[in-house]
Formats: C-alpha cells, sequence, structure tokens
C-alpha cells in the first residue's frame, strides 16, 4: 500500500508512476543510471552536493521487494567483486614498542582514504580489529598514527547512527531536526591501536590528535561543516578510558538494538555513548534550520 517510506523517503502514487516511466525510458541503461536520473528528478542530494545514488538504490530494490515495481538485469556480476575481494594482507614490522609515552617521537597521524596507505590501513584493521574491516558506503575518512614509520594505531570516521535516544536528548533534537542536522555529527566508527604496541597513554592522545583536526578535514573533502562527534563502546569488551582521558562525554547507552527493514529487534549488546562536541554553541548550530 502506498504511501510507503524507505530511507526517509516517501514514495506516493505519483512518485512510483514516475520511477515506472524512467525504469521504461532507461531499461537497458542499468540500474546505477538510473537510480542517478531518479535522484536528479527528484533532486535528492547529498549536503555536499552529489547524488544519494547508494540511498536510491535501495529505494528501488525495496519496492522491487514488495512487488511495486520491475528492476531491469544488473549489468554487472551482483557479487560485485571488487567490494567483496578478500582485503590482502600487508606485512609490517610487528616489534613490541613498549615505551614511555614522553620518550616516543613525534606522532604523525595520516589522513590515508584515496591514497597509498589505504590498502594498509584496510589490513591492519582487516586482521587486528575485532569487529574487521567493512566497506564503508557514504562519507567516510581513515586514518593511520605513525612512529618513526611504523604504524602503531588506525582511527575510522563516518555518518553518524539515526536511532541514538541518548544522543539525541544530550543535544535536544526533535524528529524533524535531526532529520535535517545528523549529518552534521559523525561516527568515530573504527580505533585500533595494534596488538604490538603498549604505551600508556597513546590512545587518548592519538584520539586528541585526530580530534583537533577533523572537522578541518571533512569539510576540506566534502565541503560542510561538523559539528559533534560520537561512539559507541562495548560494554562487555571495553571500559571506554581512551574516550574519558580524551574529554569525551558520556551521554548514555543504547537500548541493544538494530534495525532490520522497519523493525527493530534486541540483540542484548549494548553500548555506552559517548559524545564530543566540537564549539561550544553545538545544539544552537545543530537545532538550527539556517
Amino acid at each position: 500500500m502506498l504511501p510507503i517510506t524507505i530511507r526517509k523517503r516517501t514514495i506516493n502514487t505519483n512518485e512510483l508512476r514516475s520511477i515506472k516511466e524512467i525504469l521504461n525510458k532507461h531499461w537497458d541503461k542499468g540500474r546505477t543510471h538510473i537510480s542517478k536520473i531518479i535522484c536528479k528528478e527528484w533532486n535528492w542530494r547529498q549536503p555536499n552536493g552529489s547524488l544519494k545514488d547508494m540511498a536510491c538504490r535501495e529505494v528501488l530494490l525495496t519496492l522491487e521487494r514488495k512487488g511495486f515495481i520491475e528492476l531491469p538485469p544488473r549489468l554487472h556480476n551482483v557479487d560485485n567483486q571488487k567490494r567483496n575481494r578478500s582485503i590482502p594482507f600487508v606485512e609490517v614490522d610487528k616489534t613490541p614498542i613498549k615505551n614511555k609515552i614522553n620518550t616516543l617521537d613525534t606522532i604523525k597521524l595520516i589522513l590515508v582514504r584515496n591514497t597509498n596507505l589505504e590498502p594498509l590501513y584496510n589490513s591492519l584493521i582487516h586482521y587486528h580489529h575485532y569487529l574487521g574491516y567493512k566497506q564503508i558506503v557514504g562519507n567516510h575518512l581513515k586514518y593511520i598514527a605513525f612512529i618513526h614509520d611504523r604504524p602503531v594505531a588506525c582511527l575510522g570516521w563516518g555518518s553518524a547512527s539515526w536511532s541514538v535516544k541518548s544522543r539525541d536528548l544530550f543535544i535536544g533534537w526533535d524528529k524533524s531536526t535531526k532529520e535535517k542536522n545528523l549529518h552534521l555529527v559523525i561516527n568515530n566508527t573504527r580505533f585500533l591501536i595494534l596488538p604490538w604496541v603498549s604505551v600508556k597513554c597513546l590512545a587518548s592522545k592519538i584520539l586528541a590528535i585526530n580530534v583537533k583536526r577533523i572537522a578541518h578535514d571533512w569539510n576540506n573533502i566534502y565541503h560542510y561543516p561538523i559539528y559533534l562527534l560520537e561512539t559507541f563502546i562495548e560494554k562487555d569488551r571495553f571500559r571506554g578510558t581512551c574516550y574519558k582521558a580524551a574529554n569525551w562525554i558520556h551521554a548514555g547507552q543504547t537500548k541493544g538494538t538494530s534495525k532490520r527493514g522497519n523493525n527493530h529487534l534486541f540483540h542484548g549488546n549494548i553500548k555506552d555513548v559517548y559524545l564530543y562536541p566540537l564549539r561550544k554553541d553545538f545544539r544552537l548550530v545543530l537545532n538550527s534550520f539556517q
């Protein structure tokens, strides 16, 4: 039954008719081309002006699953070989580093996305982080921290999570304001101190270095600002010590649920929510409609 809301986009009878017309007109050009045409038709864009192509493809796939439309055959292998190929292992020096932090050389934090160091980041996360490496859809940044020429840590950043009650209360968000401004918050999706590195206070120092430059880097690449950082700490696995030491704020806990379609399923993995405002008036700008 229409209307139906997918990825915060409400599809009514008129929009469904428009989608079908575009499908018929561009059937032979493939799904990617069709989704881009639809995005342009709707003027459906990210804050930096690029088309919401991946979100549109999810809309089309959902409409097909529900029987509203039929999509043309895929022009490429459904397995998407580039995305799903195994992560190549990159060999690094694993000699233990156990110095005191005041005896270490300068920490160099390098933004590695779309550079020749990105495969190193992917390898380190995949083989040494308990969650492994997952291809991120949407805007994201990747960093490696080096001492001398040796990697000691990796940090990843991506889009903020949608449903975080404690964060929304902390900001003062209602649903409509959050829909408009969620892109102004980003998530620290990965933080890894490599297992052969054991230096007290190193994690909080690297985190603080990254926090100082993240807003500039994000704006430089994606051409819009960010005002708040978030991360989630598994209570049964970590204590969040480095985030506390780097002055992040414990705002509450998650509910231990995850979204599957339109349903929220309880999995019991409750996480602590930590936030870091990047400017004093963050609540004002995050609640602004300017």
